[in-house]
């Protein structure tokens, strides 16, 4: 990336709704850079008081099911009635480049080109089920720029959506026509996260079935005890190419906002994600500390081979790599740290 500059000029280029220092400062943000990271914490921490005041809004779905095309209408609607919105498109990476393989942002056309949305596509890299892991600071810095809703797409339905859904506000999960197909390839767990359900590609042909998809989901929802007592979450039918059924979405989406905050669970939720967000930030500390002794990783690669071949049980081998970690390993003679 290009030089640092100072924090001052992040913070301020940012607050004043500069793209072009947005995205600098995403970029900061993204880096993993030890450098980089000491300056992306000051800046971070100028700018939190300016946070908090958008509509954060997760949206998923199986491959096919239109996301990009469905983000693109709805960001569009939005900017039309006077909203700001960020997209943040977790694209996913190659497996040879880490770079991005879809290109949300030429997926968004119109979208891309609003002067009221941002659309800023991340690569994944080999973090699993489609959130980088810089994705919480990135929406933190586009609140402190002035949008109002923030969308987060992420590549599809996996065993990390559960990370997504525990960094926004509301959690919409995209379906396909014809749920007796779709209803047996996805996981009871995605229904259970799901604030809102939407049935996209719901026109031309696929109206019918479309309908009957919704009348599934349904009935799919009403097995499951809602997440909250004063929500139960909505299966709608839309189209992102005629736009039909996404000003009834939005307005659901406006409804669930109202009585979260009036119920309190809105402030509440918030809060208890920032505590396991600082779990999650600790836990990938302690990891990066204990791969980074040389002592332990010597330890690591002898554990490995003896739990691969068979010679001792995995909670064995963890534990004696904890205890070299920690200097309680009486067999090294003395503490490594």
């Amino acid at each position: 990336m290009a030089a640092v500059w100072d924090v001052e000029r992040y913070v301020q280029g940012t607050r004043s709704g500069d793209r072009a220092v947005l995205g600098r400062t995403i970029t900061l943000i993204e880096s993993s850079r030890p450098e980089h990271r000491t300056v992306a914490r000051e800046v971070l921490a100028r700018l939190m008081p300016y946070t908090g005041g958008a509509h954060r809004i997760g949206i998923t779905g199986v491959p096919g099911v239109g996301k990009s095309t469905f983000i693109d209408q709805l960001g569009v609607n939005l900017t039309a009635a006077g909203n700001r919105v960020a997209v943040l498109a977790v694209d996913p990476s190659s497996s040879r480049t880490g770079g991005s393989i879809l290109g949300d942002k030429t997926r968004m056309a119109r979208l891309a080109v609003d002067p009221q949305a941002f659309v800023r596509p991340s690569p994944t890299g080999s973090t699993l089920g489609g959130v980088t892991s810089m994705t919480r600071e990135t929406m933190l810095v586009c609140e402190a720029a002035g949008y109002d809703v923030v969308l987060v797409e992420t590549v599809g339905v996996g065993q990390s959506e559960t990370m997504v859904a525990d960094m926004v506000d509301m959690f919409c999960v995209l379906m396909l026509p014809g749920a007796g197909d779709e209803l047996q390839g996805i996981k009871k767990g995605i229904l259970e996260l799901a604030d809102l359900v939407a049935v996209n590609k719901a026109d031309g042909d696929n109206v019918q079935r479309a309908n009957l998809a919704v009348a599934d989901l349904k009935r799919a929802l009403h097995l499951l005890v809602p997440a909250s007592p004063n929500w139960s979450p909505p299966v709608l039918s839309t189209s992102a190419l005629t736009n039909a059924g996404l000003d009834d979405l939005w307005a659901q989406m406006a409804e669930h906002r109202q009585r979260m905050t009036a119920s309190g669970e809105w402030d509440e939720r918030r809060r208890n994600q920032q505590v396991r967000w600082l779990w999650a930030l600790l836990e990938d500390h302690m990891r990066a500390d204990l791969r980074g002794s040389q002592a332990v990783a010597d330890a690591l690669i002898e554990a490995e081979q003896r739990v691969r071949n068979g010679t001792e049980p995995a909670p064995v081998a963890a534990a004696a790599v904890w205890d070299r970690y920690t200097g309680r390993d009486d067999r090294a003679g003395h503490p490594v740290r």
